[in-house]
């Protein structure tokens, strides 16, 4: 990891590390992948206003994040399948989070479950929800984070159907992969990823198999989980959602700002600025470019976060600058997993970091909760 200087190192050595249906898997998005490229070059057009002569000998990045302390203003997204880019992923990277002060989310889709993760960590970690049409289904899943205890329960809303992905068809994705010809000779190349997954807890979606009768094997499975998301989603379910969770609710997937009114009165703490990562709806705008409405519109009546396209300390830069609290931080981090494990992951973390560090030096500012729109330069 000696010689990786930033997030697009990791994601060479993800490349060649991660069978390619799992690192297309996460590295992909929908259709054309035209809100995918957006999410990047959005945040790429943002030019920060560089300033001099300024004392910023003692700067700080410490930030506050649902009312809780954070070494920095990032947490590490909800990502499926973490146990397919390395063995027992989602496990190695909350541990990496934690190490490093921030937040950790799992998500619904994990490999690891719930319990796998509570149970190999000394500190809490938030629980990424799906609303599914089997609402026991549901309800189970949150009493379980509950008695995990979660510290936060992320309901993603923005995922009523699933957007095509036409990398996952082409690559015949399936967790675990079947054994086809192609697969067995991608995966040979690969011996450390194979071990590593051998050795992992599980090989297959840890929250949901054993909790549903006939949902053991894998195309039942992905049939079922494909027939589950739910397109009668509703602001009603929340309510419901929010009547059963007793911790910090956040709704992740909101680019709209009437949509941003209704969450704020949804009885979240915070909601998430996001596109699914350019996953679902292809031609939707880029994160960045919904920010700043929905900061400047609500964010004084629910903590704003930020997601899409963060892959530096720049980027985390430019999100807060523009009215966000702090920012999740998805590929970036799978891209370490992928490349070196809990390792990987801590480095992606220190990338960041670091870029943080030095672009608030270089921009004049000492404290992180300072940076500002007055930071962007004029163009």
């Amino acid at each position: 990891m000696n010689t990786v200087t930033c997030i697009e190192d990791l994601r060479r050595s993800a490349r060649r590390k991660v069978p390619r249906p799992f690192f297309e898997y996460a590295d992909g998005g929908s259709y054309a992948e035209e809100t995918l490229r957006a999410n990047r070059a959005d945040l790429q057009r943002i030019k920060l206003r560089q300033r001099v002569m300024v004392d910023v000998a003692d700067r700080s990045l410490k930030a506050s994040i649902l009312g809780e302390p954070a070494s920095l203003p990032i947490a590490l997204a909800p990502i499926g399948l973490c146990g397919m880019q390395y063995g027992d992923g989602e496990i190695l990277a909350c541990r990496a989070a934690h190490a490093a002060g921030i937040p950790f989310t799992l998500s619904t889709m994990s490999i690891c479950s719930i319990e796998d993760v509570a149970g190999a960590v000394d500190k809490p970690f938030w629980f990424q929800l799906y609303v599914m049409k089997d609402r026991g289904f549901m309800r189970a899943l949150i009493e379980r984070a509950s008695a995990a205890q979660c510290s936060a329960l992320v309901l993603t809303v923005d995922l009523q159907v699933l957007g095509q992905r036409h990398r996952d068809i082409k690559n015949g994705m399936t967790v675990p992969p079947e054994l086809r010809l192609k697969n067995f000779l991608d995966i040979a190349t690969k011996p450390a990823w194979a071990i590593s997954v051998l050795r992992g807890k599980r090989k297959t979606f840890g929250n949901i198999v054993g909790q549903i009768k006939g949902m053991d094997n894998v195309n039942s499975l992905t049939q079922w989980i494909s027939s589950q998301f739910d397109p009668a989603l509703s602001w009603k379910d929340v309510e419901w959602i929010a009547g059963l969770w007793n911790g910090k609710l956040i709704i992740k997937g909101v680019l709209d700002v009437d949509d941003a009114r209704i969450a704020a009165k949804s009885g979240a703490v915070a909601l998430v600025v996001s596109n699914h990562g350019g996953r679902q709806l292809d031609g939707a705008p880029s994160s960045i470019s919904a920010l700043p409405k929905i900061a400047d519109a609500l964010g004084s009546e629910i903590e704003i976060l930020f997601d899409g396209g963060i892959r530096s300390g720049q980027d985390v830069f430019r999100a807060l600058a523009l009215g966000a609290r702090a920012c999740l931080c998805g590929r970036a981090y799978i891209y370490g997993l992928g490349a070196g494990g809990e390792a990987g992951v801590a480095r992606a973390i220190d990338i960041i970091r670091s870029e943080l560090d030095v672009t608030m030096a270089l921009t004049g500012v000492k404290n992180v909760r300072d940076i500002s729109h007055q930071n962007i330069a004029a163009i």
